[in-house]
């Protein structure tokens, strides 16, 4: 006999509850009303068995691209002297449509985030499952039970136009009510760690002002304990390694926040052969966060101005830079590219000027190289489409008519993270002439930026809202197959420089694309022999910086004309010879 059918598949798609989607296509429903007490009961259960074992309770807030492997980091601590888990980590995710399968997904021993670092899955299992030092919630009452909070949110800087960040502004808000809740619920003992990336000055003016009116209300007569320290997280095979096991800088509002949050990074992380530095004032910890950061993106953009030199002077900027590279103190010297990408470099800058003018209230205008050096990586993908368009152009066909295959989407070699990528901007453009865009990239499996262009990284924040006939890019896949995506390609643009691109052979490239075709070097990929075999298979080349392609281009066809001509001459002789025989 069947049973009947339960009272939430009886309800309509309407009253049904709303859910969140995970990757995998497996829906979680929200929690109901009645589920937060419940779950904070449990929460509660398990927090006294943990104090018990003498664990420190730590609350992270935001399981995101940080805070997921940050808090199993912090997990997967152990006492020093006693070689067991000092902390228990409870991961805090809001329960919205978005995001609330992390929780879910965490709870089981899976990462969140997807990582190209092999450490990350197990490290999360391992403290999940075997450990059993980490799990998630959706209730804000964990924060009751914690002795250390340390706050994953993200502050994004909201440009308003492409090439112009002073028309932006920060966003704050989503850390602003993080910091309310925070200071309505946390005890007065509890260290408030700010690891978030925020504009100078937040955590004196912002957090404190907020977290400190909260106490208030709440008859609280103590100082809030509030720190600030940033991660470098870098995104590829040592991701973990980069949050544990790499230079921190930190802050404490006071003297015993200072305390705090030294002694809470040095049980966490490897700081016997990675010491802290520690500052005096939070707005320092959060400036050397945005000057690190500032200063890498200046030089980017600095060499753009020398990479159109080189195109336009017949000089190889690769060749340059490589140069100069033999000196040590010019030995971080790289290659622009098409911009800059990832979560930090395109914005951080912003978050500066705009604390300036916004938090401290300076109406003046010190800033000149900073957002100026943001305007030039945002939009110098706009000049690779440029050289698309004048290679295909070369080859007597327009951007409108072709099929344009683009080998790398993420935004820097060997990632699969697409945030802020050069590709995106150079795509959208392609797109918006009129061209026949295909991708491929061996690391990607979603394109969020072009798939949920509506709604990511937040509806109306697309980058497809600056460009024309983006509709389309919604239904773009993400090829794994390099044959198929180069199949009748009349232009392929070498866009990031994964390893699997390094050395990809001119001939097989051409055999796949069944023809010539247009090819343009982003990012200094091909040597000068490899550009002289693709002029010999009769495509067009064209590089970012790459001025030196036009002489290799000549030499080329001088050799082939000199061949004509000596074929020509030769056939003439054997004419000649004929014709003496016969009279």
């Amino acid at each position: 006999m069947n049973r009947p059918k339960s009272i939430r598949s009886q309800q309509t798609a309407k009253e049904a509850p709303q859910s969140s989607l995970c990757p995998a296509g497996k829906r979680y429903p929200l929690p109901a009303d009645g589920d937060y007490a419940r779950e904070f009961e449990r929460l509660k259960k398990i927090v006294d068995r943990e104090r018990q074992k003498g664990r420190e309770i730590v609350v992270v807030m935001g399981l995101g691209f940080v805070g997921a492997v940050m808090a199993g980091v912090i997990a997967d601590s152990v006492d020093r002297k006693t070689g067991k888990p000092g902390k228990f980590v409870i991961g805090m995710q809001r329960p919205s449509t978005r995001s609330f399968w992390k929780i879910g997904y965490l709870n089981q021993g899976i990462p969140p985030v997807e990582a190209e670092d092999l450490e990350v899955a197990p490290l999360i299992r391992r403290c999940v499952r075997q450990k059993k030092t980490l799990m998630a919630t959706y209730t804000y009452d964990a924060l009751t039970l914690a002795d250390a909070v340390v706050v994953d949110v993200q502050c994004d800087y909201n440009k308003e136009t492409l090439g112009d960040c002073r028309q932006g502004s920060a966003d704050i808000a989503a850390l602003e009510d993080s910091l309310r809740v925070i200071g309505g619920k946390i005890r007065p003992d509890c260290l408030v760690l700010i690891e978030t990336t925020v504009p100078p000055g937040t955590t004196e003016y912002v957090a404190y002002p907020i977290v400190k009116k909260a106490f208030e209300e709440r008859g609280i007569a103590q100082e809030p304990l509030l720190a600030h320290s940033f991660e470098r997280v870098m995104p590829g095979r040592e991701y973990v390694c980069s949050i544990r096991d790499f230079w921190r800088v930190c802050s404490g509002l006071n003297d015993e926040a200072r305390r705090r949050v030294m002694k809470f990074l040095s049980e966490v992380l490897n700081v016997s052969k990675y010491p802290l530095t520690v500052l005096d004032r939070p707005i320092e910890s959060e400036t050397c966060k945005i000057v690190e950061n500032s200063y890498r993106a200046t030089l980017l953009a600095f060499l753009n101005e020398w990479s159109l030199f080189a195109e336009r002077n017949g000089v190889d900027l690769i060749k340059v830079i490589n140069a100069i590279k033999v000196r040590p103190t010019h030995s971080n010297m790289i290659f622009p590219g098409p911009g800059i990408g990832g979560y930090c470099l395109p914005k951080d800058g912003g978050l500066g000027v705009w604390s300036y003018q916004t938090l401290m209230g300076f109406d003046d205008d010190i800033f000149k190289i900073t957002p100026l050096a943001i305007d030039i990586n945002d939009t110098r993908a706009l000049h690779a489409a440029e050289l698309v368009r004048d290679a295909l152009r070369n080859m007597g066909r327009i951007v409108a008519a072709s099929r344009i295959a683009v080998l790398g989407v993420s935004y820097r070699e060997d990632v699969g993270d697409t945030r802020y990528s050069g590709s995106e901007i150079l795509v959208r453009k392609l797109t918006e002439m009129g061209a026949d865009v295909i991708v491929h990239d061996p690391y990607v499996k979603h394109w969020w930026e072009m798939e949920k262009q509506d709604t990511y990284p937040a509806p109306g924040h697309s980058r497809s809202r600056f460009f024309r006939n983006q509709e389309r890019l919604k239904d773009l896949v993400v090829h794994k197959d390099l044959a198929k995506a180069l199949r009748g390609a009349n232009a392929v643009v070498l866009a990031v420089r994964h390893q699997s691109y390094r050395n990809l052979d001119p001939d097989e490239i051409v055999g796949m694309a069944g023809k010539p075709a247009a090819v343009v070097d982003c990012f200094g990929i091909l040597d000068d022999s490899a550009i002289r075999r693709y002029f010999e298979l009769g495509c067009e080349v064209k590089g970012l910086g790459r001025g030196h392609v036009k002489r290799i281009k000549d030499e080329v066809r001088g050799q082939k004309a000199q061949a004509l001509g000596t074929g020509k001459n030769a056939a003439s002789a054997a004419k000649t010879r004929t014709q003496g025989k016969n009279r």
